[in-house]
C-alpha cells in the first residue's frame, strides 16, 4: 500500500482554504448584523446596523449557505 502524498497535500490545502474562507464569510455576516455604538453626544442606546452592512451580511450568509448546500450535493450525488 502506498500513499499519494501529493494528492493528500492537495486535499489538505483545499480543505484548509475553503474552511478559512467559509469561516471568514460567516464572520463578515456576524459583524454586519452586529450593533454599533452611538457617537459620544448621543443617547446611551445602541444603533442598528446600516442598510449596506445588513445587505453585505445577508450576502455573506447566502454564500455560506450556498457553499454548505454544494458540499451536501457533492456528498449525496456520489
Amino acid at each position: 500500500m502506498s500513499i499519494d502524498w501529493a494528492a493528500l497535500g492537495q486535499v489538505f490545502g483545499v480543505t484548509l482554504a475553503v474552511t478559512v474562507g467559509i469561516v471568514g464569510l460567516f464572520t463578515v455576516g456576524i459583524v454586519g448584523t452586529s450593533r454599533r455604538p452611538q457617537p459620544e453626544g448621543a443617547a446611551a442606546a445602541v444603533a442598528a446596523p446600516g442598510v449596506g452592512a445588513r445587505a453585505g451580511a445577508v450576502a455573506a450568509f447566502a454564500l455560506c449557505a450556498a457553499a454548505v448546500a454544494y458540499g451536501i450535493y457533492l456528498i449525496v450525488a456520489a
